[in-house]
C-alpha cells in the first residue's frame, strides 16, 4: 500500500485544493451553489482520488483512480478558465496564471500515470513469459 502523502502529485493536488478554496472566496454570492461549489468539488476530487487510489491493493486500481484524478483536474481547468473569463478571478491571481500549480499538478500527475502504465505493461509481459515457460 502506498502513502499518498509521499507522492508529489498528491502534494501538488492538496496545495491546489487549498488555493482553490482561498481564491474562490471572492466569487459572487449567487455562485455559492453553482460554479463556486463545482470548482471546489473538482479541486478536492483530484487529491481525494489520488489518496483513495493509494489505498487500493492493485496497481490497476491505483491507475484507475489516477485517471479519475486526471479527469477531475481537466474539469477544474475548464472551470477556472470559465471563472477567469467571467471576471471572477482578478488578473494576477495564482489560478489565473499559466504557470500556476494547476498546470504543474497536471504535468506531475500525467507523469505518474505514464509511469504506472509503463510498469503495468512490463508486469504483463513478465507474467506472459512466465506462463509460456510453465506450459513448455
Amino acid at each position: 500500500m502506498r502513502d499518498h502523502r509521499n507522492l508529489r502529485a498528491f502534494q501538488l493536488a492538496d496545495e491546489l485544493a487549498l488555493l482553490v478554496y482561498r481564491e474562490t472566496n471572492g466569487f459572487p454570492k449567487e455562485e455559492m451553489f453553482g460554479l463556486t461549489s463545482q470548482v471546489r468539488r473538482a479541486a478536492v476530487s483530484v487529491a481525494s482520488n489520488i489518496a483513495e487510489g493509494c489505498g487500493r491493493s492493485t496497481d490497476a486500481d491505483f491507475l484507475r483512480f489516477l485517471d479519475m484524478a486526471n479527469g477531475s483536474l481537466r474539469e477544474l481547468q475548464y472551470q477556472i478558465s470559465l471563472a477567469n473569463r467571467l471576471g471572477y478571478l482578478p488578473t494576477g491571481t495564482v489560478l489565473a496564471d499559466d504557470t500556476s500549480v494547476l498546470f504543474e499538478t497536471g504535468r506531475v500527475l500525467h507523469g505518474l500515470i505514464r509511469s504506472m502504465r509503463a510498469n503495468s505493461v512490463r508486469e504483463e509481459a513478465i507474467s506472459y513469459s512466465q506462463a509460456n515457460s510453465i506450459e513448455e
